[in-house]
């Protein structure tokens, strides 16, 4: 009875997978459908129905037409200095608030945790006074001051619970074979966090990826574009042409599916493990 029982939970649960599954991909599913029609085919039948004619071409055209690969290389530079930047600063400071004892340590915390209370909206304006008189608006050093700014306070509550979940029988061990802090943190405390450390990998190269608003502000120069922003080449002033707008979107999806599938395997357990601790 107890195994029958087990096996109807294990239908049940397969069957809602798989049904949530096919509710995540179907828009995917449509942007692909879009992508492969012409124009007249797409205003000629619903956007579910697959195409009479499938047009490769468009993935070339928009490709060509939209300069997408200038747009991918800025936003690919963006992504490989911010990241890495961002979590070496993350991991030093939620280092210091989980193994370095200091008074203010549960204060600090709280204070990096209000970087994720205030609204990005609500600091458009003082930010680009800022720039402005730093001399730094459009150009790559504001914007990745601007990007690690609210993107440190995440990243920090991530690691900090996951450093919490590492023994500190090993901090004590790394201090009788004479290993200093920084010693600790290099070879003790950031190997046993790959897991966080991939996690936050994947997060933080698809939300700079895909960040729109504050390129869109502080970004002016054509050249230093973002992909969100050259996806905005394909509508005009009186129509968009959403064959290729939906092109250059599949286009650009594939370098943040790459980042997952390389590191996926890790982050279920940096997940869990950040949020246990």
């Amino acid at each position: 009875m107890e195994l029958r029982i087990s096996s109807t939970r294990k239908v049940v649960h397969y069957a809602v997978l798989i049904i949530l599954a096919i509710l995540f991909l179907l828009p995917l599913v449509f942007i692909f459908f879009t992508a492969v029609k012409s124009n007249a085919d797409l205003a000629s039948k619903p956007i579910y129905a697959f195409p009479a004619k499938i047009h490769w071409e468009n993935f070339v055209k928009a490709w060509d037409q939209g300069k997408m690969s200038m747009y991918m290389k800025n936003t690919l530079f963006i992504c490989l200095v911010k990241v890495p930047l961002g979590i070496l600063i993350e991991a030093l400071a939620a280092f210091a608030l989980t193994r370095l004892k200091f008074r203010w340590s549960i204060p600090m915390f709280s204070f990096f945790l209000i970087g994720m209370m205030i609204p990005m909206q609500a600091t458009l304006v003082p930010l680009n006074m800022l720039l402005n008189a730093i001399h730094l608006k459009g150009t790559y050093p504001g914007i990745f001051l601007i990007y690690l700014g609210f993107g440190i306070p995440f990243g920090i509550m991530i690691l900090r619970g996951f450093f919490r979940t590492i023994p500190k029988e090993l901090d004590e061990a790394a201090l009788i074979d004479g290993c200093s802090d920084m010693g600790k943190f290099l070879r003790i405390i950031l190997p046993l966090s790959m897991p966080a450390i991939a996690t936050l990998i994947i997060f933080d190269f698809m939300a700079t990826w895909n960040e729109f608003l504050l390129a869109q502000i502080f970004i002016s120069d054509q050249s230093m574009r973002t992909i969100t922003l050259g996806l905005l080449a394909f509508r005009g002033d009186w129509s968009t042409d959403y064959t290729l707008m939906s092109a250059a979107v599949l286009i650009s999806v594939l370098p943040v599916m790459i980042v997952y599938l390389l590191f996926q395997k890790y982050f279920v357990n940096g997940l869990a493990g950040s949020v246990k601790g």
